[in-house]
């Protein structure tokens, strides 16, 4: 999968996973709008790699690291760890509504697919990735 495809599938995945809500599939819905964050993410780890280079060196065995579904791994490998920090960080109105949402998106996992999540829960991850103008892909597409 190249970069433009899984920009193309993080907005599919965002779509779907609104559909889903609207549907009432909440518990598919909350793992859906996690895989958009996924593939968001593994976006910007392509753009890295494309932009430094970084496969070809000594530390081209962190390729395998690339395969994991964990947010944090793919903040830290994308090279947006201090970006991250930054925003966490920030005291400004914005920085603390970013904080409240990466909170929710970071508790994500792979594994709630096989999880029961509620309406509700899947709203609030929703809401936590897109809100405008402080949601968690709101910040990704500034990487991508």
């Amino acid at each position: 999968m190249n970069h433009a495809e899984l920009q193309r599938m993080t907005e599919e995945r965002t779509r779907d996973a609104e559909v889903l809500l609207a549907g009432g599939r909440g518990a598919f819905a909350y793992y859906v709008a996690g895989y958009a964050v996924e593939c968001a993410l593994k976006a910007c780890l392509l753009k890295r790699m494309v932009l430094t280079g970084w496969v070809f060196d000594e530390n081209a065995k962190r390729v395998d690291e690339c395969r994991t579904h964990d947010f944090s791994t793919l903040i830290k490998i994308a090279g947006m760890q201090a970006e991250l920090n930054q925003m966490e960080a920030a005291s400004t109105p914005e920085g603390v509504e970013f904080r409240a949402n990466w909170k929710v998106v970071k508790e994500w996992a792979v594994t709630s697919r096989y999880d029961e999540k509620s309406e509700a829960e899947a709203r609030k991850l929703v809401a936590a990735i897109t809100d405008e103008p402080n949601g968690v892909m709101i910040w990704i597409r500034n990487y991508w």
